[in-house]
């Protein structure tokens, strides 16, 4: 069964979910992606919801680093008491810059990356 995740394949045949992870595994320590940059790169910039699925279906079984990746108010998407303070320290662990305001600073810290090398 393909699920709408997988739908979409590339002509070198990876799918949508596929190119998810292979961009969240090169986001780098010290920076953060947003969920709509991730799916941008991965060529759906309106699945912003899936890569949300992505990481909710994978991160454990693919080790991806998924506390750096956050919405595009540069804010933490989990609950208090649900995984925001585990994903705020492990941030913080690598350097990541909070403003008063509880959110991300996105001008030092969002990843740029350059699209060729992805």
């Amino acid at each position: 069964m393909v699920t709408a995740v997988d739908a979409g394949r590339t002509p070198q045949g990876d799918t949508f979910m596929e190119r998810a992870r292979r961009i969240i595994r090169k986001v780098p320590k010290g920076k953060v992606a947003t969920y709509g940059q991730i799916a941008a790169l991965a060529g759906n910039p309106r699945a912003a919801r899936q890569v949300v699925r992505v990481l909710h279906s994978c991160s454990d079984t693919d080790r991806l680093p998924w506390h750096r990746i956050v919405n595009g108010k540069g804010g933490i998407s989990l609950p208090k008491g649900r995984g925001y303070e585990l994903q705020q320290a492990m941030l913080k662990q690598e350097g990541v810059g909070f403003l008063k305001s509880g959110l991300i600073d996105l001008d030092r810290h969002l990843w740029s990356p350059r699209k060729a090398r992805i």
